[in-house]
């Protein structure tokens, strides 16, 4: 069997996991994707052919229902394409979208594989290297449905919660 490239989406919505520091401001802050240039170029990924499309630049915690329907609605239409999709999130509300998701598209035909980071990117202990990989990986081995990767685990969407105190997901009972 020949290795065949398999094509992935990664929709960029911003987050803590694409914020960068801005010296003129002083702060952290959502501009642009920075999943290209600070992720991807440094992998090694000979079967995936990633295009990442960039949806909004947003913290999670000023997003509503409105900004959930966009992301679906990204969703729907890439997903026609019939290729695994990423989404890249903040973790805040990472688990509201995706349920908001699960519950208004039943019909998805491909994996949807949520993450984000407790880290920004650059940060030396940042783990936003690592949930995109697992998420490419995850978003490459599953069945269609909506899932959400997390260090180190996967989640099965309805079925998780953020967990504040820790700083990650844990799963809940339906």
């Amino acid at each position: 069997m020949p290795n065949t490239i398999m094509p992935l989406f990664i929709l960029t919505t911003g987050g803590t996991i694409e914020k960068i520091y801005d010296e003129f401001e002083g702060a952290l802050q959502n501009k642009d994707t920075i999943v290209k240039n600070k992720i991807l170029q440094k992998l090694r990924l000979p079967y995936t052919e990633i295009q990442v499309k960039h949806i909004m630049a947003k913290d999670s915690l000023f997003m509503d229902d409105k900004d959930r329907a966009s992301i679906l609605d990204s969703i729907k239409t890439y997903s026609r394409f019939g290729n695994p999709i990423v989404v890249l999130h903040g973790t805040d509300t990472m688990d509201l979208t995706s349920k908001f998701c699960f519950e208004n598209f039943k019909e998805i035909s491909v994996p949807v594989v949520f993450t984000g980071a407790m880290k920004p990117l650059g940060f030396d202990d940042s783990d936003a290297a690592q949930n995109v990989i697992e998420a490419i990986f995850a978003a490459r081995i599953m069945k269609p449905g909506f899932y959400v990767t997390f260090h180190g685990k996967l989640f099965t969407v309805p079925n998780l919660i953020k967990n504040k105190q820790r700083g990650t997901f844990e799963e809940i009972q339906s």
